[in-house]
């Protein structure tokens, strides 16, 4: 082996086009960007949603739809699941830590009780929101509705 004989890898490398070293290497001149215009110039930086001046599509489609930025997202937890936590598991008081345990919710989320289905027991619920009508049915049959 001597130094005359060494060569790259196969592979390991790639001619490099050397634009704008003169007419010619054949990639003078205007050095591949053509004619004038933004795209020729240095710094050229496309905006994004840009489209040649043409009134870009965010603009030319109308708006529509509403945030509310108060709105509160609750776990729905109906009459009936409460009944068969309070037949299944003998529970007098349901609060969110019943629920957790009973696996209905991560403990995290906010609650509503809503009216579907029947409670026949004597329950204490404790959550942070109820309808009018699971609140009246609580209460019918004996029991509190307390909001947290």
């Amino acid at each position: 082996m001597k130094l005359s004989n060494l060569k790259p890898a196969e592979g390991s490398t790639h001619s490099r086009r050397r634009i704008g070293r003169g007419s010619g290497s054949g990639l003078g001149g205007t050095s591949t960007r053509g004619h004038k215009g933004a795209k020729a110039r240095s710094g050229y930086k496309k905006k994004i949603g840009f489209e040649g001046g043409q009134m870009p599509l965010q603009r030319r489609l109308p708006k529509s739809g509403f945030k509310n930025i108060n709105h509160k997202e609750y776990f729905a937890v109906n009459l009936s699941t409460l009944q068969k936590l309070a037949e299944s598991k003998g529970y007098a008081k349901i609060g969110i830590e019943e629920l957790k345990a009973a696996g209905l919710t991560n403990g995290k989320e906010q609650v509503k009780i809503l009216a579907n289905g029947e409670l026949k027991a004597k329950v204490d619920v404790v959550a942070n929101a109820f309808s009018k009508k699971a609140e009246e049915a609580i209460k019918a049959a004996g029991g509190n509705a307390t909001i947290i």
